[in-house]
């Protein structure tokens, strides 16, 4: 799309009669910031997503957790007879 001087003086002139003198240069600063805060925006995104591509997140090395097993039945005869042959000392109860 090329604008040639009289289409950008036609622009001009149309601009002034709908805004007037003292309003258009106000619609241009505002117009202006706009402009700015957009592309610090889109620079900013910019820079996000090429961060992340350099550096890819580091995940822990973790072992693959399994499920605990139930005890079979001679773990738990070999536990209840050493539960019997350490019986709680005297000392750990209190009198009442």
């Amino acid at each position: 799309m090329n604008l040639g001087a009289s289409e950008i003086v036609l622009i001009v002139i149309v601009l002034l009669l709908l805004f007037g003198g003292k309003k258009l240069p106000e619609l241009a600063r505002g117009i202006g910031r706009g402009m700015v805060e957009f592309r610090r925006a889109t620079q900013d995104i910019q820079r996000e997503i090429q961060s992340s591509i350099e550096v890819p997140p580091t995940s822990p090395k973790t072992t693959p957790k399994t499920a605990p097993s139930e005890p079979t039945p001679s773990q738990t005869a070999s536990k209840s007879v050493n539960d019997s042959e350490n019986p709680p000392s005297p000392t750990s109860e209190k009198p009442s």
